[in-house]
């Protein structure tokens, strides 16, 4: 087994992490922060815009089982990458998407990916999301981690209420209507 790392902001961590999961090749995420200048970050100053973090989730994976490029796919079915300022109701800098990169190769794919989401058809809105040198970063707080599995009842409404499920929904029916899977 060969371990790596991607970093990925897609709004709220909580939904991040619970989609992530379903990725064959994951062995563990991190929710946490990413992307800010200030040295450290926690949920409180993050939520309320005194730091430039993001919320995101670290995902160590196995590459004999799964890819970067793979992941990214997944992460970019599973949020809207044409809105610029935030995420479903969860608004602002903290909730902007992203994929951060630690190299060449991995900055290659998110950007080609980028773009082939934007010339899919799927959506009439330019993408939006960042592609961004990894950044430090911090996790977040314990209560934060595996929120979905240790909150099963306020994790389904939180993300029903936002607006997320029913989009992601929408989006595979979309795919699945016009026939358009990723590229190999």
């Amino acid at each position: 087994m060969s371990k790596k790392e991607a970093i990925y902001a897609g709004g709220c961590f909580w939904c991040t992490e619970q989609d992530l999961r379903k990725v064959n090749g994951v062995i563990d995420i991190m929710p946490g922060y990413t992307g800010g200048s200030e040295s450290e970050a926690n949920y409180d100053d993050v939520a309320t815009h005194k730091t430039s973090h993001r919320e995101a989730v670290k995902v160590e994976y196995d590459d004999t089982k799964t890819s970067f490029k793979k992941i990214t796919q997944f992460f970019l079915d599973h949020i809207d990458p044409t809105d610029a300022g935030g995420q479903f109701f969860d608004r602002g800098e903290n909730y902007k998407t992203a994929i951060y990169f630690s190299n060449g190769n991995e900055e290659s794919v998110a950007k080609s990916l980028l773009v082939e989401l934007g010339e899919s058809g799927i959506y009439d809105k330019p993408i939006a999301v960042d592609v961004l040198p990894v950044l430090p970063f911090y996790v977040a707080e314990s209560e934060h981690q595996n929120y979905a599995e240790k909150n099963p009842v306020r994790y389904s409404i939180y993300k029903q209420g936002s607006g997320r499920e029913d989009f992601v929904n929408n989006v595979c029916a979309i795919r699945d209507e016009k026939k358009i899977n990723w590229k190999d």
